[in-house]
């Protein structure tokens, strides 16, 4: 195990879709939370009202999800700049950290866009998010999102999920050997991530608790069918990082 997994803290980041579910996140136990919108399109870039209201509310690490869309991640140039202007507003609000990454159209890492990207950033943690999982060469990709000053990097080893992709995450965290954060995400779940961490090392983990919050509308004369609204399921939660804490 590297130096920076060994001077380090076991660390749970949830996935959240709104404010409440943030705050929700903090009751459950969370160091961190990663703030998306959008669940259905894999997470975009939160409103402004989302973000300040989770700033408020929130004593945790505040990450935010900087993606102008859904789909892939090969960025016009407005595209670009829309994530420059969102990180921009991050740090003036005052959240702790960003989660964004770039392609190119081979799959490979978009060096000169990331760094630009996290030199705007500085100095708030950058996180390069499932992007990773994307990438045409893993073990080169791993080289460059380094070479670009992020901190972290959130994986579920190329595979659908990160119990199925932990052979690759342990093989990238020993070629990292310290110089970055390898952060095991996709379905990673109580009953999963005692294993995923024997098996990689890892001590950072990225879970979602989500859970189906029923609409509260008691309108009998609404004929639309309402949407799914999503939350964090705080007993849940309790329950993943006591698991946790249970290796330390």
């Amino acid at each position: 195990m590297s130096e920076i997994e060994k001077n380090k803290q076991i660390i749970t980041e949830v996935v959240v879709f709104s404010a409440e579910g943030a705050i929700d996140a903090q009751k459950g136990g969370a160091q961190r939370v990663e703030l998306c919108e959008n669940s259905t399109e894999g997470g975009t870039t939160p409103s402004i009202g989302t973000i300040s209201i989770a700033r408020k509310h929130l004593r945790i690490k505040l990450f935010v999800m900087i993606r102008p869309r859904g789909g892939d991640f090969l960025y016009s140039m407005n595209e670009f700049a829309a994530m420059q202007a969102d990180i921009e507003y991050c740090k003036k609000i005052g959240v702790d950290g960003v989660v964004f990454g770039i392609l190119n159209s081979n799959g490979s890492v978009d060096t000169h866009r990331c760094k630009m990207l996290v030199s705007i950033a500085k100095p708030l943690s950058v996180t390069f998010h499932r992007a990773y999982d994307r990438t045409s060469n893993p073990e080169k990709a791993l080289e460059d999102i380094i070479l670009c000053g992020f901190e972290r990097i959130l994986t579920s080893g190329q595979k659908p999920t990160a119990i199925e992709g932990k052979d690759l995450i342990a093989n990238i965290i020993k070629q990292a050997n310290g110089r970055i954060i390898i952060m095991p995400g996709g379905g990673v779940r109580k009953d999963n991530v005692i294993e995923i961490k024997k098996r990689t090392g890892a001590v950072e983990f990225h879970t979602s608790a989500r859970t189906i919050l029923k609409s509260k509308m008691n309108n009998p004369e609404s004929s639309f069918i309402e949407s799914e609204i999503l939350g964090t399921d705080i007993s849940l939660l309790k329950d993943f990082v006591d698991t946790l804490n249970e290796l330390t």
